[in-house]
């Protein structure tokens, strides 16, 4: 890499060294000269900021979507619009406090999760992530012949993220691990994915942080350059010390605390990912015997770490999409800081009993109690002359409704962020009744400017969202 003091850096810029590839985020010296600003005095980095997408699966529906749950407003709020308040035992009360970010779209269905024909019946947990991006119902086979439909956050990756390194990227929280054939006569990639690049084509998510991490940053060229890095306990931004020492002197003062600033995190975050990968092989038991190395036990601890890998490949333009599937459907996992030992799946399966509704609903609001450490962490992260959090849309929802009865009528879906001005937040918009949960993500094609897209799974109509 050549930095020639004074002269316009690439926005594509990276520290190299031994394998290890680390993109810079954006930077007053990648502006071209003589930066200019237009007629409302917002400049051209602001102007032309570039959008991102998150996209998150919370499976196996919502407290909120019972009949009596939805009556006492778990999920969605009573008043509409801007005149909306939380009850007290809302799963969405830990958002108040970023309420200005926060769209509520209440009352949306996901049909195409439903069984169609008898042999389909009973089938839900292994169709239903497939449906959540796709909004296509799935045909039911164990064989190689999958088809559903090309899954929403590729065909915004198509369009918003051909010139960045990575497409897009996938994470997951719970084992994806299985080959073949799952229950009622389903592929298990249908249950495995939630992203899908063509109707035939499952994309693979990523559990494992470390490998996110190798994935992002290029650390080492191959396996035995990485295994060799961690065996000497050595950070990735120990391969490329020169080139720092050469791309500050060049910075201006500015710069070199917004470089700074982001090596930092980078290390921070490979130091926490060490840290697991020393405690996990420690011969301590473990929670998740099954799980990598790399794969914290504690939940909460799992998603912040992927919660900052989104954030600094977003930072640092290496990918503008994610997809991130946060459990599966059957799972039994206990969720021990959300107020109840019960495990998840059973937990979900209430039989109407108000207690016991009450008792799923702990595990809904812990689940959404972890968002905003996301929206901290992006607001807090400098994009041009604003911050992430205004420059991405992030889309939290489910396919399935009520858990309990397996049903896809009624499903909980929530936007945040800004999405560059998308949406304005502060809003609850409950649809119309059997009004498809495609319409929404029909209308936000449109608001990502994907161009002749009249219609997305089974819509109707794009849905009117509040801008």
């Amino acid at each position: 890499m050549n930095i020639l003091t004074h002269k316009h850096l690439h926005r594509r810029t990276f520290l190299r060294g031994l394998g290890a590839v680390v993109a810079l985020p954006y930077l007053d010296a990648m502006e071209p000269a003589g930066r200019v600003f237009n007629k409302f005095g917002v400049s051209n980095a602001a102007a032309t900021g570039k959008t991102r997408l998150v996209a998150i699966e919370s499976v196996h529906g919502a407290a909120g979507s019972n009949a009596w749950g939805a009556a006492k407003h778990l999920w969605a709020p009573e008043g509409i619009g801007r005149n909306f308040s939380f009850s007290e035992d809302s799963a969405l009360a830990p958002l108040e406090p970023w309420r200005k970010y926060l769209t509520i779209v209440s009352n949306t269905d996901v049909r195409m999760a439903e069984a169609f024909e008898a042999p389909e019946v009973g089938g839900d947990h292994f169709r239903s992530s497939a449906v959540f991006l796709t909004q296509s119902h799935p045909k039911q086979t164990q064989g190689s012949d999958l088809y559903v439909g090309t899954s929403f956050d590729q065909i915004v990756a198509r369009h918003i993220s051909a010139d960045t390194p990575i497409p897009s990227m996938q994470l997951c929280i719970e084992n994806l691990d299985q080959a073949g054939g799952c229950y009622y006569n389903y592929a298990c990639a249908y249950t495995d994915t939630i992203s899908w690049a063509s109707p035939s084509e499952p994309l693979p998510m990523i559990r494992n942080p470390r490998t996110a991490f190798d994935l992002l940053f290029g650390a080492g060229s191959n396996n035995a350059d990485r295994a060799a890095r961690r065996k000497e306990n050595s950070s990735i931004l120990d391969w490329i010390v020169g080139e720092m020492t050469t791309l500050r002197r060049d910075l201006g003062a500015a710069d070199q605390r917004r470089v700074d600033q982001y090596l930092e995190n980078v290390r921070e975050l490979e130091r926490r990912i060490q840290s697991v990968e020393a405690k996990n092989a420690s011969g301590e038991e473990r929670a998740l015997p099954e799980a990598p190395a790399g794969v914290p036990d504690s939940f909460t601890e799992h998603m912040q770490l992927m919660f900052d890998i989104q954030v600094l490949a977003f930072q640092s333009d290496m990918t503008r999409v994610f997809s991130f599937k946060t459990g599966r459907d059957a799972s039994s996992r206990v969720y021990p800081e959300s107020g109840t030992n019960k495990g998840f799946h059973p937990a979900s399966h209430h039989g109407g009993r108000e207690s016991a509704i009450l008792e799923f609903n702990l595990i809904n609001k812990f689940h959404v109690s972890l968002l905003p450490y996301f929206l901290d962490r992006l607001k807090n992260t400098a994009d041009g002359d604003g911050n992430l959090l205004d420059s991405t849309l992030i889309m939290y929802g489910s396919p399935m409704a009520d858990g309990n009865l397996h049903n896809h009528r009624r499903c909980p879906l929530i936007l945040l962020g800004g999405g560059n001005g998308m949406l304005a937040g502060d809003a609850h918009i409950k649809a119309p009744d059997g009004t498809p949960m495609a319409d929404v993500m029909l209308s936000l094609l449109h608001k990502f400017g994907v161009p002749d897209v009249h219609s997305f799974g089974d819509s109707v109509a794009p849905f009117a969202l509040y801008t």
